[in-house]
């Protein structure tokens, strides 16, 4: 009887032993890493944000999904992220160079198109913004919604920018937007499409002359070590595009995917709240650091931008980009 209740013991022991090498191996099984990319500052608000995106996706899953976030540029520039996104190799991207998903995305950077921050957030949570988003799927994409890269300025390290004069000439950094080639060449200034992670050198050996930048940027990346006046213009708006390789997006189950989209919901709403006080704060700090800021009359500049929008309609449908523009104007 004392040999059957050993042997019994025996099989439970191994029996437990089984489920405590099983389990963590099964927990293990369960969680879905996500590989996100962006090639902002990690301490940026961008990524402050992601993190935040990470954080709610991985306590609304209970652990089932995990973002692991490369920011610096780690995984390449935003053309080689969305690349990247569209093939596979990373899951979640951000980035304005959006023309592998579709070059129509591109029309919410048409110049001067919005008034102010409260424009484009209005526009892009309206039906036509919307429709704007609807797009990239034949390609590989899923697009999950745009965190602000917010107004470009002009800064250069030769003089203040006041007036269309002032801008000719001047070799100024793009990235390769091609709306944003097209308006800088189109005010006489002469546009030089460099990587991201390749500004500051560009600056520091005056391969450039200045750049047409987002001033958290500008500041995130030192920019205003070599170029010291910031004109600041707001002549283009520029989403951060954020998507999701369409494959892994639909191979989650509707419960995963009902946690990115909210994610990606709450994310943004708290973004946008912060951006007032962010702005204040890096204008201050450029201050301190000896940039000189002046604001330009926009007018001059928005008179000599009509070719581009004639160009762009030319190109996506006169009728696209006129109900684009008529819905960024609130009409």
């Amino acid at each position: 009887m004392s040999n059957f209740i050993a042997d019994k013991c025996r099989i439970i022991s191994v029996s437990l032993l089984c489920l405590a090498v099983v389990a963590p191996f099964q927990a293990a099984q369960a969680e879905t890493v996500l590989r996100l990319a962006h090639a902002s500052s990690s301490s940026s608000l961008i990524n402050e944000a992601v993190t935040k995106f990470a954080d709610e996706v991985k306590e609304k899953s209970k652990g089932e999904l995990t973002v692991q976030i490369f920011p610096d540029g780690q995984l390449g520039d935003e053309g080689p992220i969305a690349d990247g996104v569209g093939a596979g190799s990373i899951d979640i991207g951000l980035g304005g160079v959006v023309d592998q998903i579709d070059p129509k995305l591109n029309v919410v950077t048409l110049p001067f198109l919005f008034a102010d921050a409260k424009a484009a957030h209005a526009f892009l949570d309206g039906p036509v913004g919307k429709s704007v988003f609807d797009t990239g799927g034949d390609r590989g994409y899923r697009m999950l919604g745009a965190l602000d890269s917010g107004f470009r300025q002009f800064a250069n390290s030769a003089h203040p920018i006041k007036a269309p004069e002032d801008i000719s000439g001047l070799k100024l950094r793009t990235p390769p937007n091609p709306v944003i080639l097209a308006t800088i060449k189109q005010l006489g200034a002469l546009p030089q499409s460099i990587p991201f992670g390749e500004v500051y050198t560009s600056l520091q050996a005056k391969v450039v002359d200045g750049v047409e930048p987002e001033i958290r940027d500008f500041f995130d990346q030192k920019w205003y070590e070599s170029a010291k006046y910031l004109s600041v213009s707001n002549y283009i708006w520029t989403p951060n595009y954020w998507y999701m390789n369409k494959e892994r997006y639909d191979g989650l189950t509707d419960a995963e995917r009902t946690v990115i989209d909210t994610a990606v919901t709450d994310t943004t709403v708290w973004y946008r709240g912060k951006l007032d006080e962010v702005y204040a704060d890096v204008r201050a700090k450029l201050t301190q650091a000896g940039v000189e800021i002046n604001e330009v009359e926009g007018a001059p500049f928005r008179a000599l931008v009509d070719p581009v929008y004639q160009q762009f309609g030319t190109e996506w449908g006169a009728d696209f980009v006129a109900n684009v523009r008529k819905a960024a104007a609130g009409q």
